[in-house]
């Protein structure tokens, strides 16, 4: 049955090429994805799948369904497909929502004789305000058996981890003055960003070494003659887990309070974006996906250990059901993500190549767990573990 599922996936691969180069080449920010989430709602469709579009109160959001005449497992498989600011398709979203397309139309033309559920959820705005944290809070996923969805990349990389986070707006407001005429009657919110950043430089060394804390100045003030009144700034803050990023958190706003008393500023602070949690991998579905690769002709030892590459909202997810997040290696050069190295190699035959392999190890690993009943209890006993574990 691989084999046909191989079959299938190489027999539309030119379609899915071309949806792929269509999305790289028509880059859209998150929530914004109207060009991309009409094409895989129209490949979807065409492929027999059931759509619902939009989805979950989200306009560019979409969910994929393929239910058989017989009981069996909910396989879903995730797109993305959101770009970066300026840079574009520089994480290879075009890549990983084709992936999971690819995936799910190579599943489909087994499933029928296994029985089961077949989901494409369309995730929108990864980068940002990311759809999965909706689609979980609503709980979306808590009938999913397992969510399956690969990253591009220039290695080989098992399901690994990825930091919780927060991003933090802190808004100082002051008193204008003439900066040169009367000083004296101004209270300066600028003052107050800039010791909130060096409170926070100080706090990093009473922290954990998987700690991360980075921000920007959103706003500084008009003019330099002018004591500015208002300034704003924004952060990222992250750890490994969601307990130390909400003790750190509150950390950080000790610091913005202690910079706003110092100078005489009143401040307010709030999330400008989701909060995500951290990513808990399912071992057995993780250890699934690699054999897999290998079956696919991947040597075991160019398969590297997790690594953590940042923030996911599939974390949200991995705590409703069991999820993976492995890498596949699209280039051949390394190059990191949110790179413009990156993004231009990822519209190349091999990045296609690449993601083809990828869609094919998902949708084989889909199979073997439609297909063992007793690897899919393996992956729910794990998965009761290791959240409860995260509680």
């Amino acid at each position: 049955m691989k084999q046909q599922i191989a079959s299938t996936i190489d027999l539309h691969a030119p379609s899915f090429t071309e949806i792929s180069s269509f999305i790289g080449e028509n880059p859209e920010l998150g929530h914004e994805e109207w060009k991309a989430s009409a094409r895989l709602v129209e490949a979807l469709k065409e492929h027999g799948f059931t759509v619902q579009a939009p989805y979950a109160g989200l306009p560019t959001a979409f969910l994929g369904t393929y239910a058989t005449s017989k009981p069996g497992p909910t396989v879903a498989f995730l797109c993305e497909y959101d770009a970066l600011p300026e840079l574009g398709h520089a994480c290879g979203h075009h890549l990983i929502c084709v992936m999971g397309l690819a995936a799910a139309v190579g599943l489909k033309a087994v499933i029928d004789q296994l029985g089961g559920t077949i989901r494409v959820y369309g995730t929108p705005a990864e980068e940002t305000k990311g759809g999965k944290v909706d689609m979980a809070a609503a709980g979306l996923f808590d009938d999913v058996d397992i969510a399956l969805m690969a990253h591009p990349y220039y290695a080989y990389e098992k399901s690994g981890s990825s930091l919780a986070m927060d991003a933090l707006q802190f808004e100082f407001f002051g008193k204008a003055a003439h900066a040169a005429a009367s000083p004296y009657e101004g209270i300066n919110a600028l003052d107050a960003v800039l010791l909130l950043f060096q409170s926070i430089g100080a706090l990093r060394q009473q922290l954990r070494s998987h700690a991360r804390i980075h921000g920007i100045i959103t706003e500084g003030g008009k003019a330099p003659n002018i004591i500015p009144d208002y300034a704003a700034a924004q952060f990222y803050v992250r750890s490994a887990n969601r307990p130390y990023t909400d003790e750190t958190v509150q950390k950080v706003i000790r610091c913005a309070e202690g910079a706003a008393l110092q100078t005489g500023c009143t401040v307010k602070w709030s999330n400008y974006e989701y909060s995500y949690d951290e990513l808990i991998t399912n071992t057995p579905l993780s250890d699934t996906f690699t054999r897999n690769l290998v079956g696919l002709g991947i040597r075991e030892d160019e398969i590297e250990y997790g690594k953590d590459h940042g923030s996911l909202d599939l974390g949200n997810v991995s705590r409703h059901c069991p999820s993976i997040h492995p890498y596949v290696k699209v280039v051949d050069e390394k190059h990191l993500l949110h790179t413009k190295e990156f993004r231009d190699l990822a519209m190349q035959p091999r990045a296609f190549e690449g993601m083809l392999l990828g869609a094919k190890a998902l949708a084989y690993t889909a199979y073997d767990v439609l297909a063992d009943p007793a690897l899919l209890q393996s992956i729910r006993d794990e998965f009761e573990r290791s959240v409860n574990a995260a509680e």
